[in-house]
């Protein structure tokens, strides 16, 4: 079964930085747009940004000017790098591959962001 692996979560004061990083088969990587969402308490998962494999990037209007979506397809990672966050970042975070709008990988257990003082 393919399986995504997102680590770098962790607890960040608001205005601070965290990188995310999430693993992918290299099948999965190469042939689909790759994206982060994130879930907080109560609400639905959302995306939050996406890439293609030729380097198209679209962002969600909150996180825009302060995340930045990335891939390497050496090491089929996609990377979230999150700056000036803000409490309301608070959430799960997970990557997904996108096909027709919709994610298709079974989700796994994200990582979780902590925006607070």
């Amino acid at each position: 079964q393919v399986q995504f692996v997102e680590s770098g979560g962790g607890l960040v004061q608001p205005g601070g930085s965290l990188r995310l990083s999430c693993a992918a088969p290299g099948n999965v990587f190469r042939s689909y747009v790759m994206g982060w969402y994130r879930q907080a308490p109560g609400n639905q998962r959302e995306l939050i940004a996406s890439m293609t494999g030729g380097g198209i990037r679209n962002y969600v209007d909150s996180v825009k000017g302060r995340f930045a979506i990335s891939r390497d397809n050496a090491r089929n990672t996609v990377y979230l790098q999150m700056n000036s966050l803000k409490p309301e970042d608070t959430a799960v975070y997970s990557c997904n591959a996108i096909h027709f709008g919709r994610a298709i990988v079974p989700w796994g257990q994200g990582t979780q962001v902590t925006v607070s003082s």
